[in-house]
């Protein structure tokens, strides 16, 4: 399993992040086994949020894995708030609100990271800041990060907040790619070459942010993922063909087709399967050649000028 050491921190994480969005569907023995076969399989970096399952998904995992100091310190816990049913919520009241909960639910002291998880047009940065430091200082979170942010969202809130953001979760998988696109087709007249995300990607890099790509098999916002789909067949054709070459999965080849970029993206799996999730962490440092990652992109619709 590769690793990545998350900028001004101490922390290294694996680049394949478990995702723990769907672990209310599971009993608590179910979830205890999946969770370590992550751990078996290399995985230290846990990925929650406070709407999962309404904070079921984070009272779960605590549960299925008999939270205690020693088991804590094994892993690399992250947290997400500022969803509510209805509208974004990133004020200083219910930060430090969500906060309180999550760590209840978790059972744990602390938060290695916590993201706020959209962006609010209503957001103060300043209270966004105290937020930050009350929680700093008390130990409760330890660093700080956003999820799908742009550029200038990230250096909005950067400027009152004196500690690092040093992660930015944002979607991306084979099928789902405007991060990338624009910065290929550069000064053309066609849709791809459109910077829908402010070149995200090179700001990100620039900036020592680690991208966590959230969706990865997904083909659009949560619209069900792109194997088997007949749009795809020519992607899923060359997909399949790289994974005999290697002898993993489908699954195997689509993360490493993430993993290869140089930007040190990790990346959020959020199966409930173990074997998945076992094929998943193999993709961990799949080492595809530059063509084929360039075949498997333009398989998937994409134009090379």
């Amino acid at each position: 399993m590769k690793t990545i050491k998350l900028s001004n921190t101490n922390i290294t994480g694996s680049n394949i992040i478990m995702g723990c969005m769907r672990l209310n569907s599971l009993s608590i023995p179910e979830a205890g086994r999946l969770i370590q076969t992550a751990l078996d399989s290399g995985i230290n970096f846990f990925d929650h949020a406070d709407i999962y399952g309404g904070g079921e998904c984070e009272t779960i995992f605590a549960e299925a894995i008999q939270m205690n100091a020693q088991i804590r310190e094994k892993m690399i816990i992250q947290s997400k708030c500022g969803i509510c049913k209805g509208f974004y919520d990133s004020s200083k009241e219910h930060i430090l609100r969500s906060v309180d909960k999550i760590l209840a639910r978790l059972k744990t002291d602390y938060l290695d990271i916590l993201l706020i998880h959209r962006p609010d047009t209503l957001m103060e940065p300043e209270e966004v800041a105290e937020a930050f430091a009350v929680l700093l200082n008390s130990g409760k979170v330890r660093n700080f990060g956003v999820s799908n942010y742009n550029p200038m969202q990230i250096n909005l809130l950067q400027k009152f907040v004196p500690k690092k953001l040093i992660v930015n979760q944002l979607q991306l998988s084979v099928v789902h790619t405007p991060m990338i696109d624009s910065g290929i087709a550069v000064n053309m007249h066609i849709n791809q070459a459109v910077d829908r995300e402010g070149s995200v990607l090179e700001f990100c890099r620039l900036n020592d942010i680690t991208i966590q790509a959230w969706s990865p098999f997904q083909k659009g916002f949560i619209e069900g993922p792109f194997f088997d789909e007949p749009k795809y067949a020519e992607l899923l054709k060359t997909i399949r063909g790289i994974a005999g070459k290697y002898g993993v999965s489908d699954t195997t080849v689509a993360v490493g087709w993430i993993t290869r970029h140089p930007a040190n993206i990790q990346v959020v799996v959020g199966t409930t399967q173990a074997q998945r999730l076992i094929d998943c962490c193999k993709g961990s440092e799949l080492p595809l050649t530059r063509q084929e990652w360039y075949e498997i992109y333009q398989a998937a619709g994409n134009m090379l000028p």
